[in-house]
């Protein structure tokens, strides 16, 4: 565990990031700690030589690897801007004994409400009617069909926090099923939000929505693949505000194309930021953002905050409270 009597700790934030970090300073002032910027330009060893000698990291979605997390201090801290740490080697950080956290409780409105517009976006067909109208066309009506939502089934993949949320929003507009794939999920905590807990390809069958809300680890990439996508419904819409490849992008692009998908509405792709060429960008039954539905001002001062809240416990010779890699620490 790091020392309480150390004074003038380096923090390093690994850019790209946020406007100020006055907000990160202020709370690790007691601790004579410096922030320091760093701004990421896609190579590894950029962040290998500014995470050396730092006593606690602030990252968003630049990678963490073994040999970074080597050269930090012992009883170092690495914090996810963010919930999603598949960026960071939390085995390498166990074995180190550096700890890891993420912020779980940030963004759940943003990321909701950005689910539930991109449904909505899609299934209204607002971008594309919107350059239609633009364009001079008047009264497209049926060229192009829109189904009713209610009385269709919602199928939530991951059923943490945000997914509840947006599960309910989406509710409103008359989704009256909801399936639940999601291998945590306790069946009586099923039962208790009255939602089906049901396999993968139960829930790609039978939704007539479709959102993702996993985490990305090796049994959940591309868990929605060509054979999934075969299983789904032509009237279906699939929503991505999780990880890009929690999804098989080819096989998305090629489903889409031959309308054997309704639309999509994605905001995280398997390359960030992606090609200018990208397939997707062709299609006009896709409704597609960069990777924003975490984003408010609230949302982004919120989640600085709590980023550093969880260096000062450390600093301070505690654990973090989202600590994700824990060792027995006695």
């Amino acid at each position: 565990m790091m020392s309480t009597s150390r004074s003038g700790r380096r923090v390093v934030v690994v850019e790209p990031g946020y406007e100020t970090y006055d907000t990160e300073r202020r709370i690790l002032a007691p601790f004579h700690a410096e922030v320091e910027p760093v701004t990421w330009d896609g190579g590894v060893d950029v962040i290998t030589q500014a995470l050396r000698g730092a006593d606690a990291a602030l990252v968003r979605e630049s990678p963490v690897n073994a040999e970074a997390l080597a050269g930090m201090a012992s009883g170092a801290i690495v914090v996810r801007y963010g919930v999603g740490v598949d960026n960071i080697d939390l085995a390498a950080a166990r074995e180190r004994q550096i700890y890891v956290a993420n912020i779980p409780s940030y963004g759940v409105d943003e990321v909701s409400d950005h689910a539930t517009a991109l449904l909505l976006a899609v299934y209204r067909r607002i971008v594309s009617r919107d350059r239609e109208v633009r364009d001079g066309a008047w009264g497209v009506g049926q060229k192009r069909k829109i189904y009713a939502l209610r009385g269709g089934t919602l199928g939530i993949v991951g059923f943490g926090r945000i997914a509840r949320r947006a599960m309910a929003k989406m509710q409103v507009f008359g989704l009256d099923r909801v399936l639940v794939h999601d291998p945590y999920l306790a069946p009586d905590a099923a039962a208790e939000t009255e939602v089906e807990k049901v396999d993968l390809d139960t829930l790609c069958r039978e939704s007539d929505v479709i959102t993702l809300h996993a985490p990305l680890n090796d049994e959940t990439r591309h868990m929605i693949n060509a054979d999934r996508l075969a299983m789904m419904k032509p009237t279906t819409i699939l929503v991505n505000v999780g990880r890009g490849p929690l999804v098989d992008e080819t096989a998305l692009v090629e489903a889409l194309r031959d309308a054997r998908l309704l639309g999509a509405g994605i905001d995280v792709f398997d390359e960030e930021p992606p090609p200018a060429d990208h397939p997707l960008f062709a299609l006009d039954n896709v409704v597609l953002s960069d990777h924003a539905a975490w984003y408010s001002e609230q949302s982004v001062q919120e989640l600085q905050t709590l980023a550093a809240e969880e260096i000062a416990r450390v600093f301070g010779g505690g654990e973090p409270k989202a600590w994700l890699n824990r060792w027995d620490a006695t």
